[in-house]
């Protein structure tokens, strides 16, 4: 039986639960991996690729100011992964060199913008998560997601949605890469919620988590159907065209 495999990363076991429930019960095989669980940053790219229909880039740690030309911030309560950055972009160069479809959330977001010559703001109040009586509540904000993006055909519609917070860094235009779109920003603070690449066939990234899909429009889920459907047509013409 021919199953659609997602490649994704992750710095632990725990952080890819919710993306990973999300692709299963659309029916896509999920392939996880780790710099620091199983030593993914000693194998070949191609190999961690192989068979791979879509890269999908979760949130997670921060990502290193060193990357894109800064000093970390010792007010900005960093917390970073080294491998995981370079992991990540590792695979994302290679995904991008074959047009392969990338979903990127969060810290996925971020780091195509760095990937592609952008820059971040390292640390941004009033986005993150609180803590609220032994629990973590998301912070929510309006977006405004553009007419004609790729993001908002896959949605069903353009225009202001309410969604979920859960980052401390981001990007204003004075730091997005200037090889990608931005497609969605908050209407609080203009911030930059949603990027894509005009380079490429299927590239996308929001800032937002629609994985956890009880806090974002219930229209958002359209995006991991989307993804799954590109990467399935991606997966078999590779195959196809496997010698």
């Amino acid at each position: 039986m021919f199953m659609t495999i997602i490649i994704m990363t992750s710095a632990d076991s725990r952080n890819p639960r919710r993306y990973v429930q999300v692709l299963e019960d659309l029916g896509a095989e999920v392939r996880v991996l780790s710099p620091l669980e199983d030593r993914a940053e000693d194998q070949p790219t191609e190999r961690l690729m192989e068979g791979g229909g879509g890269l999908l880039l979760p949130g997670g740690p921060d990502i290193d100011p060193t990357l894109y030309g800064q000093s970390p911030d010792p007010d900005a309560g960093l917390e970073v992964c080294r491998p995981l950055d370079d992991l990540d972009l590792r695979l994302l160069n290679f995904a991008l060199d074959q047009d392969m479809p990338v979903l990127a959330i969060c810290r996925g977001m971020q780091l195509l913008n760095v990937a592609r010559g952008g820059q971040l703001l390292q640390n941004l109040p009033g986005h993150r998560a609180e803590r609220h009586e032994e629990r973590w509540v998301p912070q929510t904000h309006t977006i405004f997601l553009s007419p004609g993006a790729k993001a908002a055909a896959v949605i069903g519609s353009a225009g202001f949605f309410r969604v979920n917070s859960l980052h401390h860094q981001g990007l204003n235009e004075a730091q997005r890469s200037p090889r990608l779109m931005t497609t969605a920003y908050s209407v609080e603070d203009g911030l930059v919620e949603a990027l894509e690449s005009p380079e490429h066939s299927w590239v996308i990234g929001f800032q937002c988590h629609p994985e956890r899909q009880d806090e974002v429009p219930r229209s958002f889920a359209n995006l991991f159907a989307a993804f799954l459907d590109r990467a399935e047509m991606h997966q078999q013409k590779a195959g196809a065209a496997a010698p």
